[in-house]
């Protein structure tokens, strides 16, 4: 590490500031259980700012089974106070994959936003109040292996029937990437849906893995990738018969 200090100084005007504490909004802990990272003050200014640090809190950042839409005779509300909240909350997301579902939800009608859409947005700020101090921890706990988890809702969407998928992975027992996404197509079951859930899941694996090599950490074990739909398992371990799934 310090050679590549005195080489990087050779090429650009830097100094060495210690060990990282805050970065971008991100506190960063060290203990001895591992590494925190956290937006903990990121939170308390969004609340403080939105005028929601005495809301009711809420124990979900969004309502099971919403049916969020653009209707044609919806009541407007302000657009560029609506794009500033979900930006902030974009933000927020990168060390708090427990919104970042809610958040993509409501990412969707920037363009239009309406009353119920600003509402969902309040729902997730409640939702921060009531654990504004959650944070990623990094840990050497013993697990050598890299696995992700995939899921996928069929015709969510009220508008385009289109699905989300979403899913998160592990390395060594400790969470890296998440993201939830509204796919281009229209899936003609659930099975389906879910089949393409686990095909982005298998992408973000071995791209994890090629990362990993690229740094000199080579996993000889088989990667696992989690489903909890029993055909699109079928399909995925079915090397002939799937002409009709197409990712």
């Amino acid at each position: 590490m310090k050679a590549l200090q005195e080489y990087l100084a050779t090429k650009f005007e830097m100094k060495d500031l210690g060990k990282l504490i805050y970065f971008l909004g991100i506190e960063v802990v060290r203990s001895k259980h591992g590494v925190f990272l956290s937006q903990q003050k990121y939170v308390l200014d969004l609340l403080t700012k939105t005028g929601m640090l005495g809301c009711k809190p809420a124990e979900t950042p969004i309502e099971m089974n919403h049916k969020l839409e653009i209707l044609p005779y919806q009541n407007p509300t302000d657009k560029g106070c609506y794009q500033q909240l979900v930006g902030r909350l974009i933000c927020l997301s990168h060390t708090r994959p427990d919104i970042a579902y809610a958040v993509s939800v409501v990412s969707h009608f920037m363009h239009a936003p309406s009353e119920a859409h600003i509402e969902a947005v309040y729902q997730i700020l409640r939702c921060l109040k009531s654990a504004r101090g959650k944070s990623l921890l990094f840990s050497k706990n013993g697990i050598s292996n890299i696995e992700g988890y995939t899921d996928s809702d069929w015709a969510g969407d009220p508008t385009t029937k289109r699905h989300t998928s979403g899913y998160f992975t592990l390395v060594e027992g400790n969470l890296v990437t998440w993201k939830s996404k509204k796919h281009k197509v229209v899936a003609r079951s659930s099975a389906e849906a879910k089949f393409r859930g686990m095909a982005h899941g298998v992408c973000e694996l071995i791209w994890i893995r090629n990362i990993l090599r690229d740094l000199g950490i080579d996993y000889a074990k088989p990667m696992n990738l989690h489903c909890d739909n029993k055909v699109a398992i079928e399909i995925a371990q079915n090397l002939v018969q799937h002409d009709r799934i197409t990712c």
